[in-house]
């Protein structure tokens, strides 16, 4: 019977797997066909807009630029059937493909073209650096850095609270490729940070954008579920810890997760274990018989840290 057991366990196994290659389209031997850079291509830009064609049956496609040395400088998957990406100055070569959960495609056939930077800065962009975009915060002294971009003699700068379209902070003429923003009265939000490049003669044609939060609003203080304060609990047998936090009021509601740890006194001085989850639930298993405390408290990704819960007692046999 158990052999029989494990021979139909196989055969379903085969089968689901067959099922994954079945639902995918093969892609093998088709070709995602380039739009641009074509070949021989020059971009006088110092960033890069890659194009190609969707194809059939692709979920998402590889992407590879090299150097003209053939030294890599991108490897990177996509859903999109672009790309943008800033370049210094050189030769390089791309090509791209298309996969699925069961098939790869063919690679493109590899196409060189040519970046240059020109004197005129209308098509090129300023790349942007920290804070990393829709970056969580809990402070308001915020430092923004940017790329220096060549033939580029000030910045525009401009900060913009998105739910209001509120411009807190323009600055214009910076020679520097850094600001720090000092608003003690800003609020909590969802702000947008654009930097625009000049010279004498031009300046670029967009703002180089990207988001951050602030989030000054430390979570709820959570509430132990299970197991029961004064409960018993077996040794070498999990237990679930279970607890709930009432709902975010912030503005900006920041993902939170959770530190939970486990002493051997009340008052937490002894912490024998410090465990963390991204839900209200985890399972631990005590491998020694004693008299346990446990305690749960939240932290958010913008770094503010709630109250500890009430500590819960434990026996565990």
């Amino acid at each position: 019977m158990k052999t029989l057991n494990k021979i139909i366990l196989i055969g379903l196994s085969l089968f689901m797997f067959s099922c994954e290659d079945i639902l995918e389209e093969d892609i093998t031997d088709d070709i995602v066909q380039i739009i641009s850079p074509t070949k021989d291509a020059v971009v006088e830009s110092n960033v890069v807009n890659f194009k190609w064609n969707s194809l059939k049956g692709a979920d998402k496609y590889r992407v590879q630029i090299f150097e003209s040395n053939e030294t890599l400088v991108l490897d990177s998957l996509t859903t999109k059937t672009n790309l943008t990406l800033p370049l210094e100055a050189g030769s390089y070569i791309w090509r791209v493909r298309a996969e699925n959960y069961a098939y790869q495609s063919t690679y493109s056939f590899p196409s060189n073209f040519s970046t240059k930077i020109p004197d005129d800065l209308t098509n090129q962009q300023v790349i942007l650096l920290t804070p990393d975009n829709n970056k969580y915060l809990n402070f308001k002294k915020i430092t923004l850095s940017w790329q220096q971009l060549d033939k580029a003699t000030s910045y525009s700068v401009r900060v913009v609270n998105t739910a209001n379209g509120q411009e807190v902070y323009p600055q214009t003429d910076v020679t520097d490729t850094s600001v720090t923003l000092d608003l003690p009265t800003i609020d909590d939000g969802n702000y947008e940070w654009r930097v625009k490049a000049k010279n004498a003669n031009t300046e670029t044609k967009q703002y180089g954008a990207k988001k951050f939060n602030i989030d000054t609003t430390v979570p709820n203080q959570p509430k132990n579920a299970t197991p029961a304060d004064n409960s018993t609990q077996t040794v070498n047998t999990p237990v679930n810890y279970t607890w709930t936090i009432a709902t975010d009021t912030g503005t900006i509601k920041s993902p939170v997760s959770y530190v939970l740890e486990i002493a051997s006194d009340v008052d937490f001085t002894n912490i024998s274990q410090t465990l963390y989850s991204n839900t209200t639930t985890l399972s631990y298993t005590f491998l020694n018989a004693g008299t346990y405390y446990w305690r749960v408290r939240a932290v958010d990704v913008a770094g503010n840290i709630g109250v500890n819960s009430t500590g819960s007692k434990v026996t565990v046999n």
